[in-house]
């Protein structure tokens, strides 16, 4: 199987997303400071993923995510995990 995931930083409030194939570990590395581009917005929660059986639709599906299309859908899915942030 193959994940897109999307993080919160508690940090900085910030949204990342990413892929991979064993969602578990690269969940870990994020919050032990093991990924280069987000080490410094420590610690994360995973707040959304889906799986895929191939590759490309993953990274496909993650390239979305990173589009304003994307950020918008996730909005939308995750409406009620954003308003009860704001409660």
């Amino acid at each position: 199987m193959f994940y897109i995931y999307v993080l919160r930083s508690v940090k900085d409030k910030k949204l990342y997303s990413g892929y991979t194939s064993d969602l578990r570990s690269r969940f870990r590395y994020h919050n032990q400071g093991k990924v280069e581009v987000t080490k410094h917005r420590r610690p994360f929660k995973l707040i959304y993923y889906e799986a895929y059986l191939h590759q490309q639709d993953a990274t496909a599906r993650e390239k979305f995510l990173k589009t304003q299309w994307g950020r918008n859908f996730l909005k939308r899915v995750l409406k009620n995990y954003f308003k009860n942030l704001d409660d």
